[in-house]
């Protein structure tokens, strides 16, 4: 009974021992790692995607590599410009691992050589520079910090692929001095608005101005016009009237001297026609009346002719 359950022990003993050494010797490399590998302390070989077996206690895994690209936020750092301006400034830096080996073995503590090189180059790059270009050279400031730490990370086996200025903190004076001019610029920009805004007010309305004084001259000159032409026609309608006037005057004139010759009148009836005509111009308002000698005639006969009348009618 106790070699059976002695057996059965040392069996199972046996099988955590090999299932422990498996597990050891096989190692599972996932998607963007790799992992480098020491035999006896010295450097095998760096393990990529897939499945990869060790020798059990002589083959160990160094060191496993990320090699996504990775994001580093690094403190503000003090630095002091060309005109001895002290400010607090951030960075973040974006990198990946080229090379595993070199990242192992290249340095110590690799994150933190990255942070004590950004700090140093920052510092280098912004020393020649004064305040007012350190804040508006941001991009060339990036493009310089990123030129600079590739190349001293190239030995390490990092890639630094971009670097951002997240903050640039100068000291409050200098911040509310900012602020200051600030104010006094974006109210001189409101000013210069408002007197653009009010100068082309004034442009349109006097351009409106003026607009309408010409549409009221040009309806002046056409109601001038206009008048004009009415007067014209008025004055035509009324010399045509006058003319239709004279035209039936004479043609009943006419007509009437037509009448007397056809009745064969002598001439005492012509004379009577006249006097008849010199009745209706003394009518008028003429102060001074010249009767021709004819007619004094035609009166003294018309005189005698009412008297033989006027005795006729006694003898009767």
């Amino acid at each position: 009974m106790f070699g059976v359950a002695g057996g059965l022990l040392v069996f199972v003993v046996i099988a955590v021992i090999i299932l422990f050494i498996l597990s050891v010797c096989i190692r599972v490399v996932p998607q963007a790692q790799a992992l480098v590998v020491e035999r006896l302390g010295a450097y095998q070989g760096t393990y990529s995607v897939g499945i990869h077996f060790l020798i059990p206690f002589i083959d160990r895994v160094a060191k496993k590599v990320n090699l996504k690209e990775q994001v580093e936020d690094f403190p503000p750092q003090p630095v002091i410009t060309k005109d001895n301006v002290t400010m607090q400034i951030d960075t973040v830096v974006f990198f990946y691992i080229t090379d595993p080996k070199m990242y192992a073995y290249g340095v110590e503590r690799p994150l933190l050589a990255i942070e004590n090189l950004t700090a140093t180059t920052l510092r280098n790059i912004i020393g020649d520079l004064e305040l007012d270009e350190t804040l508006t050279s941001r991009e060339t400031i990036n493009a310089k910090m990123q030129e600079s730490l590739d190349i001293a990370t190239d030995p390490w086996g990092i890639k630094v692929t971009r670097v951002e200025l997240k903050n640039i903190i100068p000291p409050a004076a200098i911040q509310e001095a900012m602020e200051k001019q600030m104010k006094a610029e974006r109210e001189r920009r409101e000013s210069i608005l408002r007197a653009e805004g009010e100068k082309k007010s004034m442009i349109l309305v006097a351009e409106g101005n003026k607009e309408s004084a010409v549409l009221n001259a040009e309806a002046e000159k056409e109601a001038a016009i206009l008048r004009a032409e009415a007067e014209k026609e008025k004055k035509i309608k009324e010399a045509q009237g006058q003319a239709e006037a004279i035209r039936t005057v004479q043609q009943a004139t006419a007509d009437g001297i037509r009448f007397i010759k056809e009745a064969g009148a002598d001439h005492a009836v012509l004379q009577l026609k006249s006097l008849e005509a010199f009745k209706e111009a003394a009518n008028g308002r003429a102060n001074k009346i010249i009767i021709p000698s004819d007619i004094q005639g035609i009166a003294g006969m018309v005189k005698s002719i009412t008297e033989i009348a006027a005795k006729d009618e006694k003898a009767e």
